[in-house]
Formats: C-alpha cells, structure tokens, sequence
C-alpha cells in the first residue's frame, strides 16, 4: 500500500513532534518551516555562555508533553526547581512562600485563618472534579472555594506560575485547577541546556523515521480540491505545488486561517483565539550569591522570578540565568523594563552590577488561545480535525481537549497521529529510540 504523503508546516516543538509520529507510523512526511531555524518558541540562543530560552520554560513532569517525547525515545535532562529558598512578593516586601505543611504555617504572608483555608484546599486539591469546572472561570473559582482575600491572592499566584496567565477572569477553571494538580503533583522539569535540546533530540527522531525537513521554505497556501472541502496539496512561496494527502499545520489560529483564505470558519477561530503573553527579562548574571535560593512569585501582582540556572545547566560556572516575567492581561499589554527590574531590586539588591548579558520582551507570546470559561474550558478549543475541510488537521497549544502550553501543543499532535494513522495506514514499526 503506498504511505500517505502528508505536509507538516511549522517547525515548532509540536510540529516537529507530529512529523516524527507520522513518519513513525510509516507516512512520507515532509515538514516544512519557514526560517532558518527549526523550534519556534523553543528556540535557544547562547550570549556569553548564557543559554537563553524565549522566557521561562518548564516541562510538567505529570504532563502530555513527557509522556509523548517518552514515546520517542526522547528523555530531557534536568531537574526540579529547587525546594527551599522561595519568596511570595507583597508590597513590596518578601515573605515565605508556602512549599508544604510548615512554611505554610511559619509564613507572614497569610493570616492564620487564610493559612487554614489554604491549607483545607490544598489537602484536597488532588481529589477536585475538574469535568464539572469547564464553564466557570478561575476567578470564579476562587470566590467560591476561599473566603479570604490573602487566601485568594495565594492561589491566584499559584494560578499564574502554572498556567502564565493573567486574566483569571477569562481561563476557565478546569484548565487552571488541572494545571495546578500536575504542578503540586510532581513539580516541573528545568531542562539542561534549554529547550533547544529538545528540538534538537526530536528532529533526529523525525529525521530518521525518514520524515524530511525543509527550512527556509515558506508554504503561501493549501491546495484544495476543486469545489473545495478537501486538502489536496500545499504551495510554497515560488508557486510549487506539492500534491499531498493530508496537512498539518502547526501554528496559531491566524496562520491556520491564513492558508486558507477566505474561509469563515478559521477566520472566526483566529478571531476569537484569545493568546497568553507575557513580558520577560532574562539576566545571565556573574557572581550571584545563593542563587539557587532566588524562586519568587508575586502575590499582589502578576510576577514571577526564578533562577533558572539553579536547576538547569544555562549559565557558566559561577553564573547564574534569571528569569522575570509578569503574565499580561486587559489593558496591560507592554509594560516598560523598569516594572520588571523593580522587582529584581526587592529580590536581589546590586544585581545591576553583575550583568553580563540580558535581553528584554515586552510582549513575547506565551500561548496561541486560552481554554475559555466562556467557551466550556478544554472541551471548546478547536479539534486538530478542521471539520469541513478533509484532510487538514492542526497542531498546537490552542488546540484539542488536553493541557496547556507545551502539554497542549504536544498532545494534539499525538491526536493528529491517531486521527491520520487509525485504519488507514499500516504502522511501520520502530524500536522506541531506534
């Protein structure tokens, strides 16, 4: 039987992660990617020995995205945040982080009455139905399970760290309690070298599955049928046509649309896509006492900082990378440099005098679209099968019934594998890192 051709545009983590599945499971594959560089947000650039990530990144360690790069054999290298030394930020002023039964009750940063509250929640946390949270938002939650206003902006802060959002109002309850669940549950992974050594791992495995890569090759356009309603090719900027049996696109909302244009229904998709985005300063520092005790999140504001470098290899020996991000939302779409060395000030005062290189995003996107509470939380994003169009499928973290962020971008290309593959192609097999 002869392999379904399938396009994969997009050379991001999960684009990547889809081309490796399908040739995998014995489809000729050819991705596509329009710069230079594969990764897409998991990009890593190196600036005096500093590995430099596109913001913040983790990998749930309970999450859809190692469970996937498991299957390909891919194992990142890394460690967990460091379990002592964390901060909540409140007026200004730094105060223990709850990080268990007795930093929760030693910490000034609750009352004792919102250290009960919290501490009744997070006994139970694990055990909280999710399934019937899709239609309330976070805030909502959060009115209705806590009384207090300390105990609220705790949880809310817990919120951000884990989902990188801002507008709790918007994101659904489901979302945001799962992701909470699989943060308390068995942390994150900081992973050595930055997420470009993913990117690196996974594109070995797409390559020898036989998948083909092509960089610097822009696709303008997806060919449909005559009379439209079905993929039959891809056309690239020079106005080649490769005729192919199925696409899939890994991107964001509008990039979907943009293939197709004139289609209503994408349109729509990419119109009501709300992303995540965030304002980030990362700081390779030298000379940083402790660093590995620098962990902080902003109870009073949407803030998070971490040293990264204490639990991933990012900086040189005896430098540390430090990242500062405050989630945006609403109004607040560009803060200014100065909000987020400000708090770098409260946490480490002279870091001024210990750069050795930085780099400053004012609105670098976090994620392509919010699980709305509006829209019925997971269950109302888009599905990676575009209904009316047969044969184009999408990948990415806006995309399917599971997680968030990477967790999101990786499983709906697992589901792509398993939408393409199910009766239609005989798996070729592969030993697992073969």
């Amino acid at each position: 039987m002869q392999a379904m051709k399938v396009a994969v545009v997009g050379g991001g983590l999960g684009g990547l992660t889809a081309a490796a599945l399908l040739a995998r499971g014995g489809c000729d594959v050819t991705l596509f990617e329009r710069s230079k560089h594969l990764g897409g947000r998991a990009q890593t650039s190196e600036v005096e020995g500093f590995r430099f990530n596109l913001g913040p990144h983790a990998l749930y360690r309970a999450g859809a995205a190692l469970r996937v790069l498991g299957r390909l054999g891919v194992k990142p290298q890394g460690d967990i945040p460091a379990q002592t030394g964390g901060y909540a930020l409140r007026a200004g002023r730094l105060h223990t982080l709850p990080r268990g039964p007795v930093s929760l009750m030693t910490t000034d940063v609750l009352s004792l009455a919102g250290k009960l509250e919290v501490a009744r929640l997070l006994a139970g946390l694990g055990r909280i139905d999710t399934d019937v949270l899709g239609s309330l938002s976070t805030r909502e939650w959060l009115d209705t399970r806590l009384a207090r206003e300390d105990s609220r902006a705790l949880l809310a802060a817990l919120v951000r760290v884990a989902t990188y959002c801002a507008d709790l109002t918007a994101l659904s309850a489901q979302a945001a309690v799962r992701q909470v669940q699989a943060a308390t549950a068995a942390n994150v992974l900081y992973v050595d070298g930055g997420w470009s050594t993913l990117v690196e791992a996974v594109a070995l495995q797409a390559r020898e599955a036989g998948a083909r890569l092509e960089l610097s090759t822009r696709v303008a356009a997806v060919v449909l049928r005559e009379g439209g309603g079905r993929v039959e090719g891809v056309r690239l900027a020079d106005g080649t046509v490769r005729a192919v049996d199925a696409v899939v696109v890994a991107g964001g909302p509008a990039e979907v649309a943009a293939l197709v244009p004139g289609d209503a229904a994408l349109a729509r998709d990419a119109q009501e896509a709300v992303p995540v985005k965030a304002a980030t300063l990362e700081l390779g520092l030298s000379g940083l006492p402790r660093p590995d005790a620098l962990f902080a999140l902003g109870v009073d504001g949407p803030w998070y900082a971490s040293v990264h470098s204490a639990s991933a290899r990012l900086a040189p020996e005896g430098g540390a990378m430090i990242h500062v991000a405050k989630y945006l939302g609403g109004s607040d779409a560009a803060p200014k440099e100065a909000e987020l060395e400000a708090v770098m000030d409260a946490l480490q005062p002279g870091w001024r005098a210990r750069v050795v290189a930085r780099r400053f995003r004012p609105a670098l996107t976090v994620s392509e679209g919010l699980p709305l509470a509006a829209k019925g939380g997971l269950a109302g994003r888009p599905t990676v099968e575009v209904p009316h169009l047969g044969g184009l499928y999408r990948v990415g973290d806006w995309v399917g019934g599971e997680g968030m962020l990477a967790d999101a971008a990786l499983a709906s290309a697992e589901a792509v594998e398993r939408a393409l593959l199910q009766g239609t192609v005989a798996p070729r097999r592969r030993a697992v890192g073969a």
